[in-house]
């Protein structure tokens, strides 16, 4: 009979498995008695110095705004015919809309690959999108693995 199981990713597996940018879903923090907010987005990735890229948009009308300040966690999962494999990164996010051309958060930019993902009832040109960062406090992938019991 055989099972299913699953274990750590290492360091370069879970580089490889993020690749320079993609899709996963970010949960914002919120108070005790809510659950978190969550939404999918499409991010970029410096394996270099292991950051996280994002470009948001939040109408003021929406739960989400106000909590980019909070605690955040970030999870990308993909199935595939060889099982399935996530990586879940925490941390909190930094504005870096404003942050000087040459500055290291810029320059991280350049190095990744944001994919666009229209998701927006409106055209893209009449959004206005922060850009932010993600230096996680922790990073950790798993993958399946089978056994054979």
């Amino acid at each position: 009979m055989q099972g299913l199981r699953w274990v750590q990713m290492n360091d370069e597996e879970i580089d490889e498995f993020l690749g320079r940018g993609g899709t996963g879903v970010i949960s914002f923090a919120t108070p005790d008695d809510e659950s978190p907010a969550s939404i999918p987005v499409s991010y970029g990735y410096n394996a270099t110095d292991r950051t996280f890229y994002f470009n948001l948009s939040s109408p003021a009308e929406r739960r989400e705004d106000g909590l980019v300040e909070e605690p955040v966690s970030f999870v990308v999962h993909q199935q595939s015919d060889s099982g399935w494999r996530s990586v879940v990164a925490t941390g909190r996010l930094e504005d870096v809309s404003e942050m000087p051309y040459a500055s290291d958060a810029i320059q991280g930019m350049w190095a990744i690959e944001i994919p666009i993902v229209d998701v927006f009832d409106r055209p893209r040109r009449e959004i206005t999108f922060q850009h932010y960062r993600l230096v996680p406090e922790s990073v950790s992938g798993r993958k399946e693995v089978s056994t054979d019991d």
